[in-house]
């Protein structure tokens, strides 16, 4: 009883785990969201660093805490939008501070002319909002938060010197804090957040038919980084083997000092060999570790493929693209998509390239698959090559939110991009287009609903004429 006690509470503890892994990952893709980082940074960040601006107030008379709004609106503006023209250091320390001294050369004058009517001046209200204003625009300075301060330091009195101090101490303290995280951490985030980036290193080819070119295009995505490892797979048939009547002749191999071999073992021999030099090819030219694994198990499958890249820990798998009768991608592309495991489908377009010099990435939005296709781009692209990403839109209206998903997009990235909004048709766009690339990265629209599909099928099926190496990107089940 002890023992069956014991058993089910270390069945519990390990669906415990699962789940804690599954909200885990679940979380992380969340935190992928550009947005969702934002929201959950003002949450986190702006409630410390007033907490910390509170407890130097408590600690010195030098802050006051009438400097509490403004700061507390300029800190959740540098959080919600990093990018923004507010955004800048300089703009929020100067912004808060010119609108204090504004503030104080206003009270000043008020009281030297004798406009000071008792309380709080209506006089001097106007001319710190006008100084303000002034100045503001004059410095390049506009900060909304400087109109806070101009007119909160008309009802600090005598303290107006401690008052403009606090200010230039406290927005200093969080402008600090803010050009580390977005430094360190927002403008890497790319590294610490986004799967693909630490992630799809060890790269799974399956060999049966395929063009060299796709194995080529996989070894530069994984000799873009130090973990990265190429696994080229083949598939003997025995029982097609052996029906073709192919033997060896074993009196031969018998004086050559070797057992006879069978045809299957014959056959998959010569792949093996075949593959290996195509290994000993990759990893000189692309300076990243090649391995070959031959299965002798019937025909070509893509649970054999599956079963294959789990057992090699392989985390991408970049297959030839293919086409079942009657168009459509192949039953195994789709079954290979089917899975948690992320997938390439290359189609090379017959020049048999071994670099890849130009590349376009087509995206509808800055999500998962956008910035797993721009990632693969950063690293098939030979270092200092500007990328493309372009997305399409129906009307103009739409153009200034396109281009904001772009910026947003390729902003997590380090490298040099050009960006392209295009009111046209995808397949339209990418057909004028694509002779100036070497490689145009899709999506393959697995991430759509069926009725989108239905109505608007996915782009990929519409782009077998375009004049360049086409690789239709796939995000695994999580």
């Amino acid at each position: 009883m002890l023992e069956g006690a014991r058993a089910r509470l270390y069945a519990l503890a390990r669906r415990l785990r699962r789940l804690e892994r599954r909200e885990l990952d679940s979380f992380g893709r969340w935190l992928e969201h550009t947005g969702n980082l934002l929201h959950l940074s003002v949450l986190v960040f702006v409630p410390l660093l007033i907490a910390a601006v509170t407890w130097l107030a408590n600690m010195t008379a030098v802050i006051s805490f009438l400097l509490f709004p403004p700061l507390a609106s300029g800190t959740y503006t540098l959080f919600a939008d990093p990018e923004g023209k507010y955004a800048t250091p300089s703009k929020f320390v100067g912004g808060m501070t010119v609108g204090a001294l504004c503030g104080w050369l206003a009270l000043w004058l008020t009281a030297a002319t004798g406009l000071d009517g008792g309380g709080v001046s209506t006089a001097g209200a106007a001319l710190a909002i006008l100084f303000t204003g002034c100045c503001t625009w004059g410095l390049d300075l506009e900060e909304p938060t400087a109109f806070s301060t101009a007119l909160l330091v008309l009802v600090t009195r005598n303290a107006q010197f401690a008052y403009v101090l606090g200010i230039v101490v406290s927005s200093t303290f969080v402008a600090s804090a803010f050009v580390l995280w977005r430094s360190r951490f927002y403008e890497r985030r790319a590294r610490y957040l986004y799967q693909t980036t630490s992630g799809d290193d060890h790269v799974l080819v399956p060999m049966a038919d395929a063009d060299e070119t796709v194995a080529r295009f996989a070894a530069s995505i994984a000799g873009a980084h130090d973990a990265g490892k190429v696994v080229l797979f083949d598939v003997v048939d025995e029982e097609a083997t052996e029906q073709r009547g192919e033997y060896v002749d074993s009196e031969a191999a018998a004086d050559d000092g070797n057992e006879a071999s069978t045809p299957a073992e014959r056959a998959a021999t010569d792949a093996g060999q075949r593959l290996e030099s195509l290994a000993d090819e990759l990893a000189a030219t692309y300076d990243v570790p090649c391995e070959v694994v031959v299965a002798a198990d019937g025909s070509r499958s893509a649970g054999l493929t599956l079963q294959t890249a789990r057992q090699q820990n392989c985390d991408l798998i970049v297959t030839p693209y293919a086409e079942r009768d009657g168009g459509g991608l192949s039953s195994f592309v789709t079954g290979l998509f089917d899975s948690e495991i992320d997938v390439i489908a290359f189609r090379s377009n017959g020049t048999g390239r071994r670099h890849w010099q130009h590349s376009l990435v087509a995206v509808r939005g800055a999500g998962d698959t956008a910035r797993a296709m721009l990632d693969f781009a950063i690293r098939v692209t030979q270092s200092g090559r500007t990328i493309s990403v372009c997305t399409c839109i129906d009307s103009e209206s739409r153009r200034r939110a396109a281009e904001a998903t772009l910026a947003d997009l390729v902003d997590a990235f380090p490298g040099r991009f050009e960006t392209h909004v295009a009111t046209t048709s995808v397949e339209s766009y990418l057909g004028r287009v694509a002779p100036r690339y070497d490689v145009c990265f899709v999506g393959s629209s697995t991430d759509r609903s069926t009725a989108s599909r239905f109505v608007s099928p996915p782009t990929f099926r519409k782009l077998s004429d375009l004049e360049a190496d086409v690789a239709i990107v796939h995000r695994g089940r999580r």
